[in-house]
């Protein structure tokens, strides 16, 4: 499954509300399902973008991943798997 960025995400939620938004509805079925899910991917993709922010504000501060993972209700494993590659090339980024 290739995974996409944000930016190619977000220009093809664009892409579908200027479709969405020039079809004649008399003509076409109801599309508000798919609104709705586009709506939902959007707020997950914020979600994940504030959830990455404070894991690195955490870390920063000198919390565990132990204590980390009891907030995110995972394995010490689990969080640092998934964060600690994100939270470690950002810091190396902003030490730049």
């Amino acid at each position: 499954m290739t995974k996409h960025t944000d930016e190619e995400i977000n220009e093809a939620a664009a892409r579908f509300e200027q479709w969405a938004d020039e079809l004649d509805p008399a003509k076409l079925d109801d599309v508000s399902d798919l609104r709705a899910i586009a709506t939902a991917a959007s707020a997950m993709r914020a979600d994940e973008a504030r959830l990455r922010e404070a894991v690195q504000i955490a870390r920063a501060r000198g919390h565990s991943w132990n204590r980390i993972a009891i907030a995110l209700g995972v394995s010490r494993q689990a969080a640092r798997q998934r964060y600690a590659e994100k939270t470690t090339a950002r810091s190396a980024i902003s030490n730049q």
